[in-house]
């Protein structure tokens, strides 16, 4: 494998997939990126097993391939390397990546691709977008009411259903700690008439939120009772879901 990529757009990419990633680990291959190059573009992926994220960016592929390497280490190699250089990286499968720009050098111990993980979602049946603004809405008026209590794990997220207010569906994101409660809703998108009530974690909501902080397009959802997934622009971003049932929040809700 070996490509040329443009600092800025390199750090760009693993500044969004070292998030993911706990910077301490004793999983070795947890610890690691997988870059894979082909088609003019290079492919960055993250997973801690419970989440998961792919972002593309342009490069000048030389040669395809795929390796992987300590995510934290990159990403604090290319941090200090000047704006607007040309970053060189070259791995020859013999367990080395070599990253070299202008009169830099450094070699990385890399993994094999085949240790590394694949978090499938399995199939997502239920599909639909919403517009990142009401995206963010739905987020940053709700996620402060999210429980880090572990015992009350069936708290520890966003609670994403359908419901109805004033005889009009609604998709709704619901979110408590036993003392406080948000709700907030928008109009239920085309696709998701039928999707389950589903919990999202609470870290899935932080790295998406991070995210899609400067997005104005579209975000497409797909999800399952397990798994959920959002995409947009050049990123993928998979998260499993947590197991458990969401209290009947409605009870607790004045009504009249």
């Amino acid at each position: 494998m070996k490509f040329t990529i443009e600092r800025n757009n390199l750090m760009k990419s693993l500044g969004h997939v070292q998030s993911v990633v706990e910077r301490r680990n004793t999983i070795p291959i947890l610890s690691n990126v997988k870059v894979e190059a082909s088609d003019g573009v290079v492919k960055l992926n993250a997973t801690d097993m419970d989440q998961d994220v792919i972002e593309t960016t342009p490069a000048q592929v030389a040669t395809p391939g795929a390796t992987t390497v300590s995510v934290h280490t990159l990403y604090d190699i290319v941090r200090k390397l000047p704006g607007g250089a040309q970053v060189d990286l070259d791995s020859n499968g013999d367990g080395e990546l070599t990253l070299s720009s202008g009169r830099s050098r450094f070699a990385l111990q890399s993994l094999p691709i085949d240790e590394f993980p694949v978090l499938s979602g399995g199939e997502l049946p239920h599909a639909f977008s919403l517009k990142a603004e009401e995206l963010r809405s739905l987020i940053d008026r709700s996620r402060f009411a999210i429980s880090t209590e572990e015992t009350r794990y069936y708290l520890n997220g966003i609670y994403l259903h359908n419901a109805e207010r004033n005889g009009a569906a609604v998709l709704r994101a619901v979110a408590t700690d036993g003392h406080r409660l948000a709700s907030v809703e928008v109009p239920v998108p085309v696709g998701a008439e039928s999707i389950p009530g589903v919990i999202v974690p609470r870290k899935a909501i932080t790295e998406l939120r991070k995210l899609i902080d400067e997005l104005n397009d579209d975000v497409e959802l797909s999800l399952s009772e397990t798994a959920i997934r959002f995409s947009f622009d050049n990123v993928v971003l998979t998260s499993k879901l947590i197991d458990g049932t969401f209290p009947d929040y409605e009870r607790v809700i004045p009504t009249g």
